[in-house]
């Protein structure tokens, strides 16, 4: 009997002993990684804040192969979230903090299978020269339980998670990238443009120097009219005078549309202008405008199918509905190409229809 008292004082010793080390053991963790995606910051945060898309990249996207997801009432900024049910564990994540286009705060409840778990998890969005630079960490601190059951294991939470992590930001990357790439082109077929007085400034540039040049001759036009109280209707446009591909060479004009004809003095850099009305064969992109110039040959296809004849004392032009600064993310730019088709050509195939 003795023996066994004895052995009883032991295992309890060596319990409270246990309990002790446990309990003294530093339970606080931070875990961080950081990726590089080549796209701009709104786009980025844009995607991560909203929980919808983590299902093709979040870290517990392949917990289980039976994992059940109950979104929040909202999935996006402050409130937003979501939960899990797995055969892992249980868990759920909510935003309680959002700065537009810089960074999320979150917390973070788990209900795995050998213990119970909180934490905050953070995001953090930096705008480099690359794109931007990504930064999810999670950190909090462990509870008895959780300290006893990871110390029954050969893993600890931070080694767990610091992989998931890691793929959660490659596969993000790919996401973004992916999305930003998406494009259409359709070919809208024969209409007819109002024309209309414009303001416009010309140049003569290398082709592959248009999309630079085009942007800073658009400012010097939106900001003469601006100054000189002009109004301004519609979208920007580009209007192309000549354009040599063999050379490498283009003579262009960017535009904006007015209500009425404008008379500038003789020395301004900034013209007056009056396109006729008339009628084009309109093809519209959705997307990047990398993409232009498979949409100029869709269009350029089409006329020759429908044996339409270009009308070469007219210039074609482009015209740009969104604005690049406000609409981020390219694959949501909207472009319009209108080609002068000749008039009688146009009007007979009309009568046909």
């Amino acid at each position: 009997m003795k023996i066994l008292k004895y052995l009883f004082f032991l295992f309890l010793i060596a319990i409270i002993a246990g309990a002790i080390y446990i309990a003294t053991k530093d339970g606080d963790y931070q875990i961080e990684e950081t990726i590089t995606v080549n796209a701009p910051a709104p786009v980025v945060y844009s995607e991560v804040n909203n929980y919808t898309n983590w299902e093709s990249w979040g870290p517990w996207r392949k917990t289980s192969d039976n994992i059940i997801i109950n979104y929040n009432e909202t999935t996006r900024g402050e409130g937003g979230g979501f939960s899990w049910k797995s055969d892992e564990g249980d868990g759920s994540i909510t935003t309680t903090k959002a700065n537009p286009n810089e960074a999320l705060e979150q917390d973070m409840n788990f209900k795995p299978t050998f213990a119970e778990s909180s934490g905050k998890m953070y995001w953090n969005f930096e705008e480099v020269e690359e794109g931007t630079r990504v930064t999810v960490g999670m950190k909090g601190s462990q509870s008895f339980k959780e300290k006893l059951a990871y110390a029954l294991r050969d893993d600890s939470f931070s080694s767990i998670m610091e992989p998931k992590l890691e793929a959660s930001l490659e596969q993000l990357n790919r996401e973004v990238v992916e999305k930003m790439s998406i494009y259409s082109v359709n070919v809208d077929g024969l209409t007819t443009h109002g024309g209309g007085f414009y303001m416009y400034t010309t140049t003569a540039t290398k082709i592959d120097q248009i999309p630079t040049r085009m942007e800073k001759m658009v400012s010097e036009v939106s900001n003469y009219m601006e100054d000189n109280s002009i109004t301004q209707l519609g979208s920007p446009f580009v209007l192309y005078n000549d354009f040599n591909e063999q050379n490498n060479t283009a003579i262009y004009s960017t535009g904006i549309f007015t209500p009425s004809l404008v008379i500038t003095p003789t020395d301004s850099d900034i013209l007056n202008g009056m396109m006729p009305v008339q009628k084009v064969v309109k093809t519209t992109l959705k997307g990047s405008r990398e993409n232009l110039r498979e949409a100029w040959d869709q269009a350029y296809k089409y006329i020759k199918e429908s044996n339409f004849q270009i009308d070469e004392e007219s210039q074609p032009f482009e015209i740009y509905k969104t604005d690049a600064d406000l609409t981020v993310n390219p694959a949501n730019h909207l472009t319009e190409i209108y080609i002068p088709i000749i008039e009688e050509q146009a009007a007979n195939y009309q009568s046909q229809e």
